[in-house]
């Protein structure tokens, strides 16, 4: 039999957007997506897709991109274009892999930039919080936004998201139809389960003034991540228990922060033993933090996934979460879980995870197990089947 093998029999050519993976664009900062579309760019080879990465270039940068080549639009003006010209108008993407290169099989939009391309579109749908929670959401063109947002996700030919939990809300928020999403759970870097060198975890900590044993948060500080009733947690624990244990806070101010970080930098004026380290991008740095603390602290309001978890998890730390939204579903019961709205629920679990060792060994144990589950070559194979599933309907 002639003619060009199918998809299931050779490896596919896959537009990835990695334009939050770019320095030139992030300034080197990686928030979840950003983690997420490196991830991809890493793992997928292996899983059977070659992938040529793509950014939406801001104006300036496009000469400056290191990760992958400039789109041919901005994605301001690409959207504006998806909404002035007919439906048949696309923009041509799936032949500028190469003069000589075959074209795209798809192009995998890995977060809300998405317009209507020359080759089928699979976009990874996080969460739709500025829909579903518009009071955590600067209100500066907000309805515009959540406009384009809608708009975008209707492009996309199929939807990837990373927990069951966000299908019910991408279905009620974004109108996607239920039948075109797959859920891939995201996972940790291989070495996330390795024990940092001890005098390199030792000299980071001196580094930011840490004593081993703290209670840690990692996120961007935003109202949705609570990290107001987390520090009102910390504050009403036993002094006892906070002279012994900091409250390390990694994470860049984000939307509607202000008071917040007001807060934090009071309490350590005050000498409560809180430390907040808002400029950490270093990725080795961030294992040492987690290799050093004594208990993970996830209070999150809502997660469309929650990669800290995981990365606690694999990290071999004790890890106390919110019973909110993806976050059981990740955890699938690693965690001790707690009302995010009680400020007294997340004192009862900080201060059980540093009294109860036993309690402490059984977390460990079932968040490595579950962290094991949660890979990213298991996240790019799945994803991969998902590509194929697309081009075979």
């Amino acid at each position: 039999m002639s003619g060009a093998p199918s998809t299931a029999a050779r490896m596919l050519r896959v537009g990835l957007s990695t334009t939050t993976a770019e320095p030139a664009l992030t300034g080197g900062r990686l928030d979840g997506m950003g983690v997420y579309s490196r991830a991809l760019l890493e793992h997928l080879p292996q899983a059977g897709a070659e992938v040529v990465p793509f950014s939406f270039p801001s104006p300036g940068a496009a000469e400056r991109l290191t990760v992958g080549r400039a789109l041919p639009l901005s994605f301001p003006l690409a959207t504006l274009g998806n909404l002035l010209l007919p439906s048949s108008v696309h923009m041509n993407v799936s032949r500028l892999a190469g003069k000589d290169a075959p074209p795209l099989d798809l192009f995998h939009a890995t977060d809300y930039r998405i317009v209507r391309m020359d080759c089928p579109v699979v976009a990874t749908l996080h969460d739709a919080v500025p829909i579903a929670h518009p009071e955590w959401c600067k209100p500066r063109l907000r309805g515009l936004k959540n406009w384009l947002q809608i708009q975008a996700a209707r492009r996309a030919q199929h939807v990837i998201t990373g927990s069951h939990y966000s299908i019910r809300e991408l279905v009620e928020c974004f109108g996607v139809d239920e039948r075109k999403i797959s859920v891939v759970h995201h996972g940790v870097r291989p070495e996330w389960f390795e024990a940092p060198a001890p005098e390199a975890r030792d000299a980071t900590l001196a580094r930011y003034g840490l004593n081993a044993g703290y209670f840690l948060f990692v996120g961007t500080l935003q109202p949705r991540k609570n990290v107001g009733r987390l520090l009102e947690a910390y504050l009403a624990l036993p002094p006892v228990l906070r002279a012994a244990r900091q409250l390390v806070i990694v994470g860049a101010p984000g939307w509607l922060s202000d008071e917040l970080v007001a807060q934090i930098k009071a309490a350590g004026q005050r000498g409560e033993n809180v430390i907040w380290l808002s400029q950490l991008t270093d990725d080795a740095q961030l294992h040492h933090l987690y290799a050093g603390a004594g208990a993970f602290i996830f209070p999150s309001l809502h997660e469309g996934f929650g990669l800290p978890l995981v990365e606690a998890f694999a990290s071999g730390v004790p890890v106390a979460t919110s019973n909110a939204t993806s976050l059981p579903e990740v955890a699938q019961g690693a965690a001790l879980e707690f009302d995010p709205l009680s400020v007294p629920d997340i004192t009862a679990a900080m201060t059980t995870l540093a009294r109860d060792d036993a309690l402490r060994q059984r977390c460990i144990a079932a968040g490595r197990r579950r962290a094991l589950e949660l890979t990213w070559d298991a996240a790019a194979r799945r994803t991969v089947a998902v590509y194929h599933q697309v081009l075979s309907n």
